[in-house]
């Protein structure tokens, strides 16, 4: 099956998350995108949802790389989701952990994405 259209979800490597919490993670900001999505791009959405809802992970280093691709993304007219720890488990109340983008054609998402690793 060939994909037209994707999320992406960015993760910081700095924090040096549990495989765990990193799924929990990137859970909460796929969820995140997607209801944002169907509510203000719902054209996008169900191109996305029919054909399989790719979601692929990547890295960045820090927090403020995180926000560079954040405001990237977001110029470029994309969903976005910061995702925010609530501190129970691992980390410090407040933490911010991960970014979800689209789900947008793929080559709108590259454009913010692309040059970003593999989680």
């Amino acid at each position: 099956m060939e994909f037209d259209n994707k999320m992406v979800i960015v993760v910081r490597r700095d924090l040096k998350l549990s495989p765990g919490k990193m799924a929990a993670q990137v859970a909460h900001a796929a969820v995140n995108c997607a209801l944002s999505s169907k509510k203000r791009k719902t054209i996008q959405f169900e191109r996305w949802y029919n054909e399989g809802q790719k979601k692929v992970v990547v890295k960045v280093k820090d927090l403020a790389e995180l926000y560079q691709i954040k405001q990237a993304a977001e110029d470029a007219g994309l969903v976005t989701s910061l995702v925010t720890d609530a501190g129970m488990t691992e980390l410090p109340p407040n933490t911010t952990t991960c970014l979800g983008i689209g789900p947008a054609p793929n080559s709108e998402v590259d454009r913010v994405t692309g040059h970003l690793g593999l989680m």
